[in-house]
């Protein structure tokens, strides 16, 4: 029985010698065999050129696809009869045609409706708008009694191709926003002119209302003016009256007087006829006497009515002192009341006129542009202020790193599925000394491929932001890629090659590198932040069109770290399965079915 010996440094150091020189041999044996002959020399030479084809071509046919819509066809029927819209003729259908006959988004087709139904069925054209005969009156139908949408009838063919029908939808919703943009300008611009007219009524009304208080304000001073006059003479009369009332109590004094030396006349008079009569009785002294006596009682009694009169006078003339009075206050009351009425009749209408007049202004200030102005606002009343981030000239630019990423993955495969990848079955080498020794010949390749992928990057001319960021990027990610398919292959044999394509298909749509993954199936978002090429993307992108450190680096570490570990498990493994993995291959290709 053999002892155990104990493992010296000495050893270790043989080992690591041995495994060394074993693995430059097998990179050597490799590479010499690469150069064999030119049928190989040819073989790698298109396995070099194969990926950055996949990478490049789509990158190429995705240049600037939006930009080709002009060679896609749209067809266009018009039956639009027409109408009538105050007095003045409106074919929107034709304005229409006129407009797109000038727009070279799409290759606008124009004929019959039954020519575009049968062309878009067929697949001849992708899509298609039939233009109703009622177009033009539903859309002035806005100024009638019962007002109704028009409309557009669309026709897409879903088969002919998804992004073309795609595409067609972007067409139609153009036409469709174009349309309702220039019937909304339309229906605001005739709007605006009524605010035109509105406007100037308001000024007009605005002068006519400051005229008229200027007039109101004149005719109230005069009526104020009438009233003080008037409030003078008043006072005048009455001034007059309290004199009447003075001179009317004076002859009341003065007859009442007369009177009194009348009442004595007459008993002078009474006194003396007794005496003559008494004396005398003489017929005609009796008379005379008699005539005496009548007319000194007439002349009494009309003294007594000169007397009262005179009384009555003076009453008058009190009553005509107050009234007079209260007529002078009433004047004054009506003066003030009048100059009252007149500030604030016309304060009023200043206020009111300036009103209008600042209403007319601010009309002004909206109604004094031109129609061009209004159409053009109305069209788009809100404009959108684009500000980019990390511009690109062209969208191939922004797909690169999917495609170079999505390259470097199909190269990693392509040549592992092609190439041996070794086994230590039969042969001088430990399994860890061919698993290595052929991983290093393999990133050699990758590098190559690589290398012929950048060359064309910079012949396609991307918009590349950080050019030395950006190359060492590619490389690392190459080589990752290469490192992680290799060892899957180079360990599980058949199953490795289907666990690389398994992946490949889902990292095409569980990446984000063309959709955002947010729009994708949930569990595709779950499966992203694990992939390898979710990483490889993300670092390439950064480096490519703007690079910030904190986006690069955990991707880069993420990498890294994935690489390290699977290169070590492999080391590990292919001690174990190497020979179980021969005797799986060996079986398989017994049935004449695999290569």
């Amino acid at each position: 029985m053999k002892e155990d010996r104990k493992v010296t440094r000495q050893d270790i150091k043989e080992f690591r010698s041995s495994s060394r020189s074993n693995i430059l041999e097998i990179i050597k044996r490799d590479i010499k065999a690469s150069f064999k002959n030119p049928i190989v020399i040819m073989f790698i030479i298109a396995l070099l050129i194969l990926p950055s084809l996949y990478a490049l071509i789509n990158i190429y046919a995705c240049w600037d696809p939006y930009e080709n819509t002009g060679n896609v066809p749209f067809a266009i029927a018009n039956d639009d009869k027409g109408a009538t819209y105050e007095g003045m003729k409106l074919n929107a259908g034709n304005d229409l045609v006129t407009m797109l006959k000038n727009n070279t988004d799409f290759d606008w087709v124009f004929m019959s409706s039954d020519e575009l139904k049968k062309g878009v069925h067929d697949g001849k054209y992708y899509a298609g708008i039939i233009i109703p005969s009622n177009f033009s009156e539903s859309i002035v139908s806005i100024a009638s009694e019962n007002p109704h949408s028009a409309e557009l009838e669309y026709y897409v063919n879903e088969k002919a191709n998804p992004v073309a029908a795609k595409l067609a939808d972007s067409g139609a919703r153009a036409i469709y926003n174009n349309v309702n943009a220039e019937i909304v300008s339309f229906i605001n611009v005739a709007a605006y002119d009524k605010l035109g007219e509105l406007q100037s009524g308001l000024a007009s009304g605005a002068s006519q209302m400051s005229s008229g208080a200027v007039l109101l304000s004149n005719g109230a001073g005069q009526v104020s003016s009438g009233a003080g006059q008037l409030s003078s003479g008043a006072q005048e009369l009455s001034a007059g009256a309290n004199q009447l009332s003075e001179g009317a109590d004076q002859v009341a004094g003065g007859t009442q007087i007369v009177s009194d030396k009348a009442q004595e006349v007459s008993t002078t008079v009474t006194e003396a006829g007794d005496t003559i009569k008494n004396a005398t009785s003489s017929q005609l002294v009796h008379d005379e006497v008699d005539k005496i006596e009548g007319r000194v009682s007439q002349t009494a009694q009309n003294l007594s009515t000169l007397n009262d009169g005179a009384h009555a006078v003076a009453d008058g003339s009190r009553d005509l002192s107050s009234g007079a009075d209260q007529l002078a206050q009433g004047s004054i009351s009506l003066a003030a009341g009048a100059e009252l009425l007149a500030n604030s009749a016309a304060s009023a209408l200043f206020a009111a006129s300036s009103s209008l007049a600042g209403a007319a202004a601010d009309l002004d200030s909206i109604t004094g542009l031109n129609d061009s102005q209004v159409g053009n606002y109305f069209f788009s009343p809100v404009k959108l202020d684009k500000h980019e981030e990390f511009t690109t000239s062209n969208y191939g630019s922004q797909v690169a790193p999917f495609y170079l990423v999505l390259s470097m993955w199909v190269g990693a495969l392509i040549t592992s599925v092609i190439f041996d990848v070794g086994s230590s079955i039969g042969t001088k080498y430990r399994p860890h000394e061919v698993y290595i020794g052929k991983i290093l010949y393999f990133n050699i390749l990758a590098i190559l491929q690589t290398t012929v992928t950048l060359i064309g990057c910079y012949i396609l001319n991307i918009d590349i932001h950080n050019p030395i960021m950006f190359m060492l990027s590619c490389y690392f990610v190459a080589v990752i890629f290469m490192a992680l398919v290799y060892s899957f292959i180079s360990i599980l044999g058949q199953v490795g090659k289907g666990i690389a394509i398994i992946l490949l298909v889902f990292q095409i749509s569980a990446t984000g590198g063309i959709y955002p993954v947010e729009i994708m199936n949930k569990i595709f978002g779950i499966m992203y932040p694990y992939l390898p090429m979710t990483h490889g993307i993300n670092m390439v992108r950064e480096a490519q069109l703007g690079l910030i450190w904190k986006n690069f680096l955990p991707s880069f570490t993420f990498l890294l770290l994935m690489g390290i570990i699977v290169v070590l498990i492999s080391v590990i493994l292919k001690q174990r399965f190497d020979k179980r993995t021969k005797y799986f291959e060996d079986k398989l290709e017994e049935s004449d079915l695999f290569n």
